[in-house]
């Protein structure tokens, strides 16, 4: 008889249990990731990342490492896992590599906590709990936040957070314009909250190295590659386009595409220049989060490389963040 009534309270606790758990509201949950960021001390994971522009839409791999208090790694590559670029934070800066180019640049810079990430746990964990007007729904196995974004840009507006019950792992963001259209979604795979780290995981000589001998990463650019002219496809308010141009300068060829307006600046685009040996170049800039790639902004200028092709950006009229949405939508091709 006591062995049936030890049963029954146990049963009726673990259906309390249950209860509790699928009734948390949107304060349980906050108050849970703001515990659970106070005992963050690490953690690892992947990311396939698209971005759409109209009809186009294009995808990229992440892997991110995170360790406590502010040491960060972020790989890109692209659909194919190739091309990779790497950001690193650790005691000594801000790098970001580009092996395929033999670039390596060093940054004095806030880097990632200078505006949102999509693609990074905290960034998001933050956006949540500092929006009081939030919007929360439950599922069978998710949770979900609609948050404003802090990203000055109108593009991007807000954003849709799934997160994994009980252990709080994001599933997946959807960050979305004004009107409610998804213009980046991201989904995270394999995410780790217990990783063990080698001594030298943050070091930037040892994560060169492990990249130049990458499989994935291409052959040199190459003088035979194609000159692929692209141009922005995004459209600024009384801007447009008022030329285009070739320019050849010591040998190399450029090309310029030159708007006038409201919202004016110029675009130069050549061929990527592959440097014979790397050297640390340090830069009085910010790297800046394309999606795609990294780039390195200015108040007045935005420079990136992919694909081959090197990208600079100038504007006495744009902010950094509109410099960034312009530069995100260089993906149509210019009719010459």
């Amino acid at each position: 008889m006591l062995k049936k009534s030890m049963s029954i309270v146990m049963l009726s606790v673990m259906f309390l249990f249950v209860l509790t758990a699928c009734g948390q509201s949107r304060e349980d949950v906050i108050d849970d990731l703001s515990i659970k960021m106070d005992h963050l001390s690490g953690y690892t994971t992947k990311a396939t990342m698209t971005f759409k522009h109209g009809d186009k839409q294009q995808k990229y791999q992440a892997e991110i490492w995170y360790k406590k208090p502010n040491f960060y790694k972020v790989v890109l590559r692209d659909e194919n896992g190739q091309n990779p670029q790497m950001i690193i934070r650790n005691k000594d800066g801000v790098f970001l590599l580009t092996p395929a180019l033999n670039k390596k640049y060093h940054f004095e810079s806030d880097w990632p906590n200078n505006r949102s990430q999509y693609y990074l746990y905290r960034s998001l964990v933050k956006d949540i709990v500092n929006d009081g007007t939030a919007k929360f729904e439950t599922k069978e196995d998710s949770y979900i936040f609609t948050t404003k974004t802090h990203y000055p840009t109108k593009m991007l507006a807000y954003q849709k957070i799934s997160l994994k019950k009980r252990s709080l792992a994001p599933l997946g963001v959807k960050v979305m314009d004004k009107d409610m259209n998804v213009i980046i979604d991201v989904t995270f795979k394999d995410f780790n909250f217990k990783p063990k780290f080698d001594s030298d995981a943050f070091d930037v000589d040892k994560n060169e190295l492990s990249m130049k001998l990458d499989k994935n990463l291409p052959a040199m650019a190459s003088s035979n590659q194609p000159f692929e002219i692209l141009k922005p496809t995004i459209q600024l308010k009384n801007t447009k386009i008022s030329y285009t141009t070739d320019v050849n300068e010591n040998g190399q060829k450029k090309f310029v595409l030159k708007y006038t307006g409201d919202k004016a600046f110029t675009l130069v685009e050549t061929k990527s220049d592959v440097a014979k040996e790397t050297m640390a170049v340090s830069m009085d800039a910010d790297p800046v989060d394309l999606g795609f790639t990294f780039g390195i902004v200015t108040d007045h200028s935005l420079s990136w490389s992919n694909n081959g092709m090197d990208f600079y950006l100038v504007s006495e009229k744009l902010t950094q963040d509109e410099m960034k949405d312009v530069a995100q939508s260089v993906v149509g091709m210019v009719n010459k």
